[in-house]
């Protein structure tokens, strides 16, 4: 039997539009990406980097093009306006692939990351949104992503990066409840993450079921008053195993 990836891609993404159907755009009809507003102190942007991003490849191109696309140019845009004319204290950008985070696609790569350096590649869309943030002072920009089977807090640093031109920035990376246990993955220093909390031990065997108790979830709440943002981390059963309280720039 031969198998398409383009097909099965193709009819997993019509099943979720069918169970989910999302009206955003006539002119893109399968569009996902979107946005959230939760009153004065939080809007959410959920990001799309399968439908419009170029082939996975050894992503070290020196320039950007099509083959360096993750997000694509009209979405990459909306995204910069929408941040622009966010007038809540918080911005989380909801992001299906991790930034720092090797995540290898048999001699490729499938997410940002590319190794260790300068930015290249699809690295090159991600610094010049980190850098349009910065030139633009938004303020609380904080990222939320997945992909990785583990739970992991990075703080991004641009004292400790290699391309430097970006404020200092959080990240918090949970895997699926339902899948087994992978990783930890090799971090790429180009943005200078600094890894403040993992929830799973080097060297770990791959693919541990649930019944290790090795699958995590994420909450966060943001107090009405102080505007703190607390970000926690948890396992199957519910305990915390890991909290970090961010306050709002000012």
């Amino acid at each position: 039997m031969i198998k398409s990836h383009d097909l099965l891609a193709a009819n997993a993404k019509r099943a979720f539009l069918e169970y989910l159907p999302l009206r955003l755009d006539p002119q893109d009809p399968e569009r996902i990406y979107r946005a959230f507003n939760y009153g004065p102190s939080l809007d959410m942007f959920m990001i799309d980097e399968r439908s419009y991003r170029g082939p996975n490849s050894a992503n070290r191109q020196e320039g950007s093009s099509t083959a360096t696309a993750f997000q694509g140019m009209p979405q990459l845009r909306w995204l910069k306006c929408a941040l622009l004319a966010s007038n809540a204290t918080w911005k989380v950008i909801a992001s299906d692939m991790p930034l720092g985070l090797l995540i290898p696609d048999v001699y490729d790569f499938d997410a940002w990351a590319n190794g260790d350096g300068p930015a290249l590649g699809r690295e090159l869309e991600l610094a010049g949104l980190l850098a349009f943030i910065k030139a633009n002072d938004i303020a609380n920009v904080v990222w939320l992503t997945a992909d990785v089977h583990y739970a992991v807090a990075h703080y991004y640093d641009p004292a400790k990066a290699q391309f430097t031109d970006f404020k200092p920035f959080w990240e918090f990376v949970a895997g699926p409840l339902h899948a087994g246990t992978f990783g930890p993955n090799t971090l790429d220093n180009t943005f200078g993450p600094e890894v403040k909390f993992l929830s799973i031990p080097e060297g770990l065997k791959p693919n541990q079921p649930p019944s290790e108790g090795r699958q995590f979830f994420g909450l966060v709440k943001i107090d009405g008053k102080s505007e703190v943002m607390t970000v926690s981390f948890h396992n199957w059963q519910g305990m915390k195993i890991y909290g970090v309280e961010l306050s709002p720039e000012t």
